[in-house]
């Protein structure tokens, strides 16, 4: 009688767990997405010099994310949509490798800017660090301006903060398997908050003297990743993506989408009586309003 019980008592046991793993589940299947209903700009313009071949490759990445995670995606290279009435509609904003001057003139710039003093967000890709490299604001927003990298090649990248949600999901060491160009940085803003890293020592010695000049201070590891909060808005930048079959890989793209859910939670609700600026070179207002921790 005894063993009878004690088997019963399994095979409810067992039939709760597979009852409660099959609601689990079936909860994380319809738990609707944190982008639901969110619209994102996918910016491509580049202006004179290269323009890189992965921006299709990256522009219907986004969509198939849009699809998938029920965000709306929209895609421009025209800058005229840079005024203060369109930018609301837009959660953040995604340049994707655009590149040298993607504004034509300084009205379309001050939108952009006011749009991120009054909350917006902002997602850099690869070669978006060499986007209006004349403009300061636009260069401290970005974290700094591209100044040179080596030839293409495998190397290593390494996660040095695996508590952001960026990262998640990422190995801590990527052996040769994200790296392809290691952009080096300059005039580096100091209020940015790296969360990956270039191993330069795992890059070609045949290039040794450029990576020492061009590494500063830095050694061995080379900023690759980063967010920072600036003037009013939320940033998220990554110099990786060269490769157009990167746009391809589950774990560069789900890297994408943990970056575009960061920035989209911080920047839901946009108030444009922060907007101060009234040029594009309006000095910066270091107050407490326009800097997060």
């Amino acid at each position: 009688m005894k063993s009878i019980l004690l088997k019963r008592s399994f095979v409810g046991a067992l039939l709760f767990f597979v009852l409660a793993v099959f609601v689990a589940k079936a909860f994380a299947q319809t738990k609707p997405s944190p982008l639901k209903n969110i619209k994102v700009l996918v910016y491509t313009k580049n202006g004179k010099g290269y323009v890189h071949d992965n921006i299709a490759a990256s522009v219907k990445c986004i969509q198939k994310l849009g699809d998938e995670n029920s965000f709306k995606v929209d895609v421009s290279d025209d800058p005229a949509i840079y005024t203060d009435q369109n930018l609301k509609q837009y959660t953040l904003l995604i340049f994707t490798s655009t590149n040298n001057d993607v504004f034509d003139t300084d009205a379309q710039r001050l939108a952009f800017r006011r749009y991120m003093e009054a909350g917006g967000g902002f997602i850099g890709i690869h070669s978006a660090m060499g986007t209006e490299r004349n403009w300061t604001w636009f260069k401290q927003m970005l974290g700094g301006t591209f100044a040179w990298h080596p030839p293409h090649q495998k190397y290593t990248v390494r996660v040095i903060d695996p508590s952001h949600p960026t990262v998640a999901g990422l190995p801590l060491v990527s052996e040769r398997e994200l790296g392809d160009e290691c952009y080096f940085t300059k005039e580096f803003y100091p209020g940015i908050k790296v969360t990956m890293v270039h191993d330069l020592s795992t890059l070609n010695p045949r290039d040794s003297v450029n990576i020492k000049k061009f590494n500063g201070s830095f050694g061995t590891l080379f900023p690759a990743e980063w967010y920072q909060t600036f003037d009013g808005g939320n940033v998220w930048i990554t110099t990786l993506g060269h490769d157009k079959e990167y746009y391809q890989l589950p774990a560069f793209t789900d890297h994408i989408l943990k970056g575009i859910e960061f920035i989209a939670g911080q920047s839901k609700n946009k108030d444009y009586t922060k907007a101060y600026a009234d040029s594009r070179n309006t000095p910066v207002r270091y107050t407490k309003a326009n800097f997060k921790p």
